[in-house]
């Protein structure tokens, strides 16, 4: 398997401090059966959830797909991932 194939990509999430946030955010993962690397998230001075998840192992398709299917979430403000 090339090491692109597994390379670390992480998704950052901005949203509002609602206690389903988290859940929602890892529930995305489950629903394609994959365990994330890392997930840390804290809530920031400003009142908002900050999630960040790192994967190895996810073609970036699947991540486009997770990342598209939060931004339809009312409470979260932004999603995206990066390299």
């Amino acid at each position: 398997m090339p090491s692109s194939d597994w390379q670390l990509l992480r998704l950052r999430v901005a949203a509002e401090a609602d206690p389903g946030v988290l859940a929602r955010v890892i529930e995305r993962f489950t629903n394609v059966n994959f365990v994330p690397r890392k997930v840390v998230a804290e809530w920031a001075t400003t009142g908002l959830l900050h999630v960040e998840v790192s994967v190895a192992g996810m073609p970036e398709a699947t991540l486009d797909l997770i990342t598209a299917k939060l931004g339809q979430v009312p409470s979260i403000l932004n999603a995206y991932w990066c390299r």
